[in-house]
This record gives C-alpha cells, structure tokens and sequence, in this order.
C-alpha cells in the first residue's frame, strides 16, 4: 500500500473498489423459463471483450421486469463474466433495453464518485485484467466472486472530469476501432460476392462480369459455366510437390532454430535453419478439422519466397493452364467436405487421390485468369490497409489504455480547454 501511495500522481487516489462500486450477481433463471420473445436474458456468452454480443440469444418472459426488477439492466451498465473465461468486460450501449441479468455475469453498481464509462475502461485494461488473473492462478475451475472483484484496489481521479476526460478519449479511439472494423466487413462481403462471381462466370472482353442473359454457358459437374472455361480435375492441371515436405518434430524443430518458416496444415507453426522450397507454392491441409469453416477460414496458404512444409499439406504448383494464385483463390474458401475421409469426431483427411480428383473450374485463357487475379487482389489490398489502420488503432488504445489509466499521461490541459471554450 505505502508502495503505491508514493506513485500517486497528484489530484488521484488509491483506493479499494468497495469503496465506490458493488458487484451484483444475475438470478439464477431455469432453462423452463426460456422464450422465444420478451425480455432479453444476459447470459455469460453475451459477454464480450469490450462489446455485447448478440449471439444465441434467449429470452425471459416480461412479466420478469416486475417480479425482478433489481435485475433489470440498461443503457451505460458495465457487465463482467465470474466464470469461464474471466476477465470479459462489456458496457450496454444499445439494443432494445432493458435486459435482464442472468447468474454468474456481474453488474457494477456504481457511486457518484466515478464516471461509468471510466470504470469500464479501468476494469477492461490490463492493470485490472492481471489482478484478476491472480485470484485464480493455478485453479482449474475459474470462478470469480463480487466480493474478489470489490477487494481490487487501484487508482483512481478524484476529479469526475478528469475521469470523464479519460473515458473520452478512449471512447474516440473504440469508435474509430469500430469504424475500421465495419469498412473490414464491408470489404469482405464485397470480395465474397466478387469470388463467387469472378470464379464461376469470369469477365468478358469488355471487362464485365459474364451473365447467362448475355453469354453463351454450358453445363459442367460444378454447374453453368461460361463456354471459355473448362471443368478439369485438379490434377491436370497442377503439380505436385509433396516429395519436398519435411516432418520434422518439435523437439527437432528447436534443435533447428533459424529464419525460415515452417508450415503446418493452416499456417506457420515455426521457423528453422534451413530450406526445401524456394518460389510460388499453394498449399492445401491434408487434416484437420479447418475444412468444416471453409466459409470463414481460408483452406489454401499462397507462399512465395524460401520455406519448409511439414507433412499435415500438400504443396502445389501451377502450370502454363492454371497459375498458381488460380488454384489458391479458387479452392480459398471452397466446400471440399465431399471429398474428405473421417479420422475422428471433428477430424478429416484430404489424402493425395482425393486432392488429385477435385474439380477445378478453369478460363481457357490465361489472360482472363490474370485479370480475374487481379481485381480479386485489389480488393485484397484496400482490406489489408485498413486492416493495418485497425491494428494500429488497436495498439494505441492499449498504450493510451496504459497510460491514461495509471495517470503516466495527464489530461488536464484537455479539461482546462473545455472550461476555456
């Protein structure tokens, strides 16, 4: 205590959260309750890292809001899950309110003394998150209590201003997060509906997007195609480079610390000293269970440069009648399930005859697959700067987090500007 009193910054306070909140606990609701409308019910899924999440949502009836009232949640109340995965902090900012509060998630009870959202920036930041670590370090199940959550002490602005000049600048910055993320989305919905187009009609001449009203189509085992493109099996159209991967084990691995990355069946999982594979390859898991999100998780890894693969994925290369970035976009996020040989509950193989007998749909002309290429990489490209602005934006939040929190950076220039104006 007397350590931390004597890093106080001037105008704050050190102080136990007792002293200015109290933790409530949800009711403990049947699952006979559940509705399919009326009053929302606050479960510990709903509770993100710093956002709300509406996903499996279940109800309560409404006649809750009477007979349970002090559970009732709105607009600007800070929740946090007591059990699970602790530590998740979220703030009620929208939505069609009032919620009700189900067991095991907490809501803060604030006094006058501390801006809400300030309370919620200071319980998401890591000078908190590590305390809470502590209470269940070394624990199997992780439960947390009001009471723990109330014995933290920390410190704290005593100026409400200051607080709310804190949580302001914060508040812009997840705003700008937002936005980032939102524009993220929107890319991505703009690069699924173009995939699905460019990889199934092409572009004509004229650089549009074929239709049936307009071209000439033909049928093929994957549907209408263009009469340009061809249905072949994989096959026939790539090489093969499996005879280049390297199992190597972990312990080896270590042995063999270096520069060049390692590849596993969806990613890098180390690097070593040394290289079998120099150039454009495309690599396909051989198992695994990433198959079954094919819809979200991309199933192919293009690589160019000097690396290793291990023996979890194929390496393929393309030929003068399909590139390489062809194979990899087309097969990117493809439902290739039919084609897999079960190893267990969740687990699945595409073995070397299977990977070979894919069908693969392919423009006649290299040309058009250039093209096709390329507007799919532009889009590629915008997503990845905004992308990149979203991880910066991310970066300085936790560093302003860091220091706005511990009172390291002041604000009281900002404050005394608001007086001014």
């Amino acid at each position: 205590m007397e350590e931390n009193q004597a890093k106080i910054p001037e105008g704050w306070k050190f102080i136990s959260g007792e002293n200015i909140f109290k933790v409530q606990g949800g009711y403990a609701f049947k699952s006979s309750d559940y509705k399919e409308e009326g009053i929302l019910l606050v479960r510990i899924g709903n509770v993100g890292n710093g956002t709300f999440q509406f996903k499996d949502l279940v109800y309560v009836s409404s006649i809750f809001k009477k007979t349970h009232s002090p559970f009732l949640l709105n607009k600007n109340d800070v929740l946090i899950g007591l059990t699970g995965d602790l530590g998740k902090v979220c703030m009620l900012k929208h939505g069609n309110l009032p919620y009700i509060l189900n067991q095991r998630v907490g809501r803060f009870h604030v006094q006058e003394n501390i801006d809400n959202k300030y309370l919620f920036y200071l319980v998401s930041s890591g000078i908190i998150q590590r305390e809470l670590e502590a209470f269940f370090a070394g624990g199997a199940q992780k439960n947390i209590s009001p009471k723990q959550i109330e014995s933290l002490s920390f410190l704290l602005p005593k100026s409400p201003t200051e607080q709310h000049q804190i949580a302001t600048i914060l508040s812009k910055v997840d705003e700008a997060i937002t936005e980032t993320e939102q524009l993220i989305a929107k890319y991505q919905r703009i690069k699924t509906g173009l995939m699905q187009d460019l990889l199934t009609k092409g572009i004509d001449e004229n650089g549009n997007i074929r239709r049936q009203e307009t071209h000439e189509f033909k049928d093929s085992p994957l549907g209408r195609i263009p009469v340009e493109w061809d249905c072949k099996t994989l096959d026939s159209v790539m090489e093969l480079h499996n005879n280049k991967r390297l199992p190597l084990s972990a312990k080896v691995r270590e042995a063999m610390n270096g520069d060049y990355p390692y590849y596993g069946a969806t990613g890098i999982i180390d690097k070593i000293n040394e290289y079998r594979l120099d150039g454009e390859f495309v690599l396909i898991g051989e198992d695994g269970d990433h198959y079954l999100k094919w819809a979200f998780q991309e199933q192919t890894i293009l690589v160019n440069g000097k690396f290793n693969v291990s023996n979890h994925a194929h390496i393929l290369r393309g030929t003068n009648a399909c590139s390489t970035k062809w194979i990899h976009y087309f097969f990117n996020h493809r439902d290739i399930t039919f084609y897999l040989t079960r190893q267990g509950a969740g687990r699945f193989k595409l073995n070397k005859a299977s990977l070979q007998s894919l069908p693969i749909l392919v423009p006649k002309n290299i040309k058009e697959q250039e093209f096709i290429i390329d507007k799919i990489q532009n889009v590629n490209y915008y997503k990845s700067i905004i992308e990149a602005k979203n991880m910066k934006l991310k970066l300085l939040k936790t560093g302003l987090m860091q220091d706005l929190l511990s009172g390291k950076v002041r604000v009281n220039h900002l404050i005394k500007e608001t007086y001014t104006k």
